[in-house]
């Protein structure tokens, strides 16, 4: 597993909100390490438990934290992340509609303080039976070996759903997040599934958009060991139509699936036209 595991202790940023709050629940009922949440002048509080402090600083002092994850609206979630970078090793930032520029700004300080951030726009991290830092369904995860990227909330749901029916688990599944700045791209985590010992394969759901599945490919090609299959969504999208993501921009020939598939396939990526050909793909490995 990457990123989340028996050592990641989290606080949850915004815990008193509804989504905050909610989300929280289902965490701890998975079992996640939920050691504090911060909400501004409701310290002292707690929420199942969890103690509230009015920062983050707070918080650190009295516990050993080293994650977050950030439940604010879009305009403060670059203060929250500010707070959580000076402080912590990895931050999930759920959050959605944050300006491109304060995801900048973000970012910048994330390189220079050499902390990780997942997202913006993300439904999180999950190892399945270890923890969740994010907001996808538990039941649709199960223990294995295969490691799952993706841009996509929704199709790493799909995606991780067909694996668990067909017997196949996962070590950890990890959403980008689907914004065009991120903090932490396919490259990234392709890497640390090369290194981890409890991935066999790699599932790298993409989609039309941007040249993030280009850049994997030529790091596949180049540097992975283990196997990958792909899927990219956006194979039947009208050519000029705006899509879902604000991310799926397509700039002259790049872009599109079949930029996307050609150079996947290039790297030795076999590309499922479905998602339900994810499974076969892997079992043919």
């Amino acid at each position: 597993m990457i990123l989340l595991d028996e050592n990641t202790k989290c606080l949850v940023q915004g815990i008193t909100g509804k989504q905050g709050s909610f989300h929280t629940e289902q965490m701890l009922k998975y079992n996640t390490c939920i050691k504090a949440g911060v909400t501004p002048g409701k310290g002292g509080q707690d929420f199942l438990g969890v103690p509230i402090f009015n920062s983050i600083e707070e918080a650190v002092g009295e516990s050993d934290i080293n994650s977050s994850i950030i439940f604010v609206p879009a305009k403060f979630a670059k203060d929250a992340a500010f707070e959580s970078i000076r402080h912590l090793d990895l931050v999930v930032i759920i959050s959605e509609h944050i300006p491109v520029h304060d995801s900048i700004e973000i970012m910048e300080y994330a390189n220079q303080m050499g902390t990780t951030v997942i997202g913006p726009n993300t439904p999180g991290i999950i190892s399945p039976g270890v923890g969740k830092l994010g907001i996808m369904p538990t039941h649709i995860f199960a223990e294995g070996n295969v490691g799952v990227i993706s841009r996509s909330g929704t199709l790493t749901y799909e995606i991780a759903s067909e694996l668990t029916r067909a017997g196949i688990g996962q070590s950890t599944c990890v959403g980008i997040g689907g914004d065009p700045v991120i903090g932490t791209n396919y490259i990234d985590i392709l890497k640390r599934f090369e290194e981890d010992k409890d991935t066999e394969a790699v599932v790298l759901i993409g989609e039309i958009g941007g040249n993030a599945e280009e850049n994997a490919a030529e790091f596949i090609k180049e540097e992975m060991t283990k196997p990958v299959v792909s899927y990219i969504a956006g194979r039947s999208a009208p050519p000029g139509k705006r899509m879902g993501h604000a991310g799926a921009i397509i700039q002259g020939n790049t872009g599109t699936v079949a930029s996307k598939t050609e150079a996947l396939n290039s790297a030795g990526v076999e590309v499922a036209k479905m998602p339900s050909e994810i499974v076969k793909l892997l079992k043919e490995i």
